[in-house]
């Protein structure tokens, strides 16, 4: 039996890949974004050290802002710096 490195290889570089993952994430700050209610959002900080890490955003109540619902926590009002898609 002869082992293959060029599949080794591949396999190494999609494991590379899937790595990234983490940088490819849309983060609110990009202006072509158009957010929605009823989307999860990822936490960048926490309101609390016990709730929860993502948000439902309910309603924009300005360009900037949004209320949230947080598990955990409750109902928010949220600056787009402060969570991430």
């Amino acid at each position: 039996m002869k082992l293959d490195q060029r599949q080794g290889d591949s396999a190494v570089q999609q494991l590379r890949w899937q790595n990234l993952d983490w940088s490819t994430k849309a983060y609110v700050k990009d202006s072509s974004l158009e957010l929605q209610p009823s989307t999860w959002v990822d936490l960048l900080e926490l309101p609390n050290p016990y709730s929860f890490h993502q948000a439902l955003l309910l309603c924009q109540i300005s360009q900037d802002e949004w209320v949230a619902w947080i598990p955990d926590h409750g109902e928010a009002v949220l600056h787009t710096s402060l969570f991430c898609l």
